[in-house]
C-alpha cells in the first residue's frame, strides 16, 4: 500500500500535469503497451513451464482500459481487462489493476486468482515465478 505522502505526491503531479493540456496517457497507449507486455510474458511463462513454444503474436492479446477516478486520461489509478488465447487456443480473460505514473510506466496486478498465485508448478515439478501475477512497463508519452 503507498504511504500518505506519497499518494499526494502523485495527486498534485497529476493535476499539474492536467493544467498543461491533455494527457498523453490514454486508454489506446495503455492499451498498446500491455497488449504487447502482456502477450512477451506470456509467451516466456509457457516457456519456463515446459509448454511447448509458441510466438507472442500468437497469444492474441486485446486489452480494454479504462480510468477508475479523475477523467478519462492521466496518470493514476486504471483497470485493464484482457482477453487472449491461451496455448490450447482457448479464449481466456483477465483483469488487470494498473497504476500509471506520468512518465508512462505501470505496475499491472492480476485482479483475483485466475492466474495462480506469484508462483507455478512447471511441468516437471519445478517452482516458476509467475511473470503474469505481477509486471512492469511503460510507453511513450511524446
Amino acid at each position: 500500500m503507498r504511504s500518505a505522502t506519497t499518494r499526494a505526491f502523485i495527486v498534485i503531479a497529476t493535476l499539474a500535469a492536467s493544467g498543461c493540456g491533455s494527457s498523453p496517457i490514454t486508454p489506446v497507449r495503455i492499451e498498446g503497451a500491455i497488449e504487447t507486455t502482456f502477450a512477451n510474458l506470456v509467451q516466456l511463462q509457457v516457456s519456463s513451464l515446459g509448454l511447448p513454444p509458441m510466438a507472442a503474436a500468437d497469444f492474441e492479446v486485446a486489452a480494454s482500459c479504462r480510468k477508475l477516478t479523475g477523467g478519462a486520461s492521466g496518470a493514476g489509478d486504471w483497470v485493464c481487462n484482457l482477453r487472449w488465447l491461451g496455448p490450447d487456443r482457448q479464449t481466456l480473460r483477465d483483469a488487470f489493476d494498473l497504476f500509471v505514473a506520468t512518465d508512462g510506466c505501470y505496475t499491472a496486478t492480476v485482479e483475483g486468482g485466475s492466474l495462480g498465485g506469484p508462483m507455478l508448478r512447471a511441468s516437471d515439478g519445478r517452482a516458476v515465478r509467475n511473470l503474469l501475477f505481477t509486471f512492469e512497463g511503460c510507453f511513450d508519452t511524446t
